[in-house]
């Protein structure tokens, strides 16, 4: 009998709030909770709003390189725009404008949204890392 080559598993699909690229790569003590996600692009759905909440707040609080290395980094996950089905599953969950895409994208996706926003707790398809555990 013939022995079967194992069967790839697909990827575990992780999507990563802006709260926590941030505290990656501003390198915080918080940091390491999120490193293995980004350094992983091959398993990220990175919201296409995520990359202009991230660079917009870098550029403006460190520089513009630093928001170019950002973008770079997260642009290496598989990057979903917006479209208007996914506009219309953002409406339904009532959360803030760039919220609700990120939450809906991960959801579209089959992706588990990492965040620190305590508005996210408890939702399906969170990881929720509390500010306070760290």
């Amino acid at each position: 009998m013939a022995s079967r080559s194992p069967q790839p598993k697909p990827p575990v699909w992780l999507t990563l709030d802006s709260s926590c690229w941030i505290e990656y790569l501003r390198d915080t003590p918080r940091a390491e909770l999120f490193a293995n996600a980004a350094e992983n692009p091959e398993q990220l759905i990175v919201p296409i709003v995520t990359i202009y909440e991230v660079t917009k707040k870098l550029r403006r609080e460190i520089s513009p390189k630093v928001a170019a290395y950002a973008e770079a980094l997260m642009g290496r996950g598989r990057v979903i725009d917006f479209d208007l089905p996914l506009s219309r599953a953002a409406i339904a969950n009532e959360l803030p404008l760039a919220d609700s895409l990120i939450y809906a994208t991960a959801q579209a996706h089959g992706a588990t949204l990492w965040t620190q926003d305590q508005h996210f707790e408890g939702l399906p398809g969170v990881k929720y890392f509390s500010k306070n555990s760290c």
